[in-house]
C-alpha cells in the first residue's frame, strides 16, 4: 500500500482522470459515475472509483503543483494504472481565447522544479498521442470546440515576473498550468499514457488579467469532463 494514496492494487481503475482539486474529484465521481466506491481520503486527497456508460474508470486528486502531482502519479502507477489524464484549469495566453474555452496539450514547457528534478538535460515533456487523439476526436463528436497545443506548467500561480506571460504568448503557448509537465514526464518514464485537458479559467494577455465566474466554470468544467471521460475510457 502506497503512503499517500491508502489503497492496494485493484482499486483504481486501470483509467483515470486527475483534477487538482479534491473537491472536483468528488464532484465528477458523484455527478458522472455509477457504483461510486471512495478508495482513498488520505490527507484530503479523495479519490474514487465507479463506471461511466459501463467502462471502469477512477478519479483522483493531484492537489495543486508539481510536486505534489509527482507522489499520486508515481503512486497510481504503483497501483496498476494505466491512463492518465488530467482535467484542470488554466489562465490562457492567447488573445483569441475566451473564457470556458478547452485545451487539449500536446507538450508542456517545464517551468518547474520537480521535472528538472528527474531529467537533469533539456527535456519536453510531451502528451501521449493516444490520447491527444483520442481528446480530439470525443471533442469533435461532442461538438465541444478546442484548442490544441502547447501549455507551460509553472511553480508560481501569482507569478513576480508579469513579463513572463508575454514571453510566453508571443512564444505560442496556449495556457499555463501547474502539473501537466510532471504528468507527461512520468507518463514516459513509467510507460504509462498521460494526457491534459485544461478549462481555460482566466485571461492572461497583454497586461490585463479577466477570471471566469463560477456558474460559467462549472458549465465549463462539465464539458471538459464528458471529454474526459469519453478520452480515458477510449479503446
Amino acid at each position: 500500500m502506497p503512503i499517500h494514496l491508502r489503497a492496494e492494487p485493484g482499486d483504481y481503475a486501470e483509467a483515470v482522470l486527475v483534477p487538482g482539486d479534491p473537491l472536483r474529484a468528488k464532484y465528477i465521481a458523484e455527478t458522472y459515475f455509477d457504483d461510486v466506491v471512495q478508495v482513498n481520503s488520505e490527507r484530503g486527497m479523495l479519490g474514487f472509483r465507479g463506471t461511466w456508460e459501463g467502462k471502469p474508470v477512477s478519479v483522483q486528486a493531484t492537489g495543486m503543483g508539481c510536486p505534489s502531482a509527482a507522489i499520486v502519479i508515481e503512486e497510481l502507477v504503483m497501483l496498476g494504472v494505466k491512463k492518465i489524464v488530467r482535467v484542470g484549469t488554466c489562465g490562457g495566453l492567447q488573445p483569441h481565447h475566451a473564457l470556458g474555452d478547452m485545451i487539449v496539450a500536446l507538450t508542456a514547457v517545464p517551468q518547474d522544479g520537480t521535472t528538472h528534478t528527474y531529467v537533469h538535460e533539456p527535456h519536453c515533456p510531451t502528451a501521449s498521442f493516444e490520447l491527444v487523439h483520442a481528446a480530439v476526436h470525443a471533442a469533435k463528436e461532442l461538438g465541444q470546440p478546442i484548442h490544441v497545443g502547447p501549455v507551460v506548467s509553472s511553480d508560481v500561480f501569482y507569478n513576480p515576473d508579469a513579463g513572463q506571460y508575454q514571453r510566453w504568448s508571443d512564444r505560442g503557448i496556449l495556457g499555463v498550468e501547474m502539473e501537466a509537465a510532471i504528468i507527461f514526464t512520468l507518463g514516459a518514464l513509467r510507460r504509462v499514457q498521460a494526457g491534459c485537458l485544461l478549462t481555460v479559467s482566466d485571461i492572461v494577455v497583454e497586461g490585463e488579467f479577466t477570471r471566469i465566474s463560477d456558474d460559467d466554470l462549472r458549465a465549463a468544467v462539465d464539458r471538459m469532463t464528458r471529454v474526459g471521460l469519453a478520452t480515458v475510457t477510449a479503446d
